[in-house]
């Protein structure tokens, strides 16, 4: 059994590391409760949408080192190394940001998964398990290739895309209830998605 899982606020959440970056430059006033979504519509409504643009370049660039796991990842992920579950990490994001330095965000994001999914028995997905795609259409080709049975995603538009494979589940990662009225199955943590899959499938003996 492979699930293929989606990295960039599935994985890994920014929430507060934007807040940080922001406060930093000065752009939002303290009392902004840290979220992604907030600070970049703050910077919106300020009309510093290339402030914006910049940032998401220095977040998943050379402070991405800095960026926080989803509580209850890695515990999912020990499990699924346990139950003889496959993981593969599957996203897209373009090479380099759109303003600012010229950092390698594949590069950057393949740092954080070296440092921060493994444990003391070693790395909880294989390297070879990890794909950075360029588009939409390429991550959903690249899960068709590999054999995903399950992919979880934050994105419904993704899942719902007319190329998303058809032999695919589609599992929404939604952990602030955002998208209840999609119809899509759905869960608002790892802790969650762990229930749901340790339902379905026995430890490997």
């Amino acid at each position: 059994m492979r699930v293929g899982l989606d990295f960039d606020n599935t994985i890994v959440s920014y929430d507060a590391l934007f807040h940080k970056v922001a406060r930093e430059g000065g752009w939002i006033p303290a009392d902004l409760p840290a979220s992604k979504l907030l600070v970049r519509d703050r910077l919106r409504e300020i009309g510093k949408e290339d402030v914006w643009t910049e940032m998401q370049g220095t977040v998943y660039g050379s402070r991405m080192g800095e960026a926080a796991l989803f509580p209850g990842a890695l515990d999912f992920m020990r499990w699924a190394r346990a139950a003889g579950v496959e993981l593969a990490i599957v996203s897209h994001k373009t090479r380099n940001p759109f303003i600012g330095p010229k950092h390698d965000l594949h590069a950057a994001s393949r740092g954080w998964i070296a440092q921060w999914l493994r444990d003391a028995d070693g790395t909880l997905v294989d390297e070879g398990n990890v794909y950075f795609e360029l588009t939409k259409e390429e991550k959903c080709a690249r899960l068709g290739a590999i054999g995903c049975d399950c992919f979880v995603d934050d994105l419904p538009e993704l899942l719902t895309s007319p190329v998303f494979p058809k032999h695919v589940e589609p599992l929404l990662f939604d952990p602030d209830g955002h998208h209840g009225g999609l119809g899509l199955p759905s869960v608002k943590s790892w802790s969650e998605l762990q229930q749901k899959m340790a339902s379905r499938w026995q430890p490997s003996r």
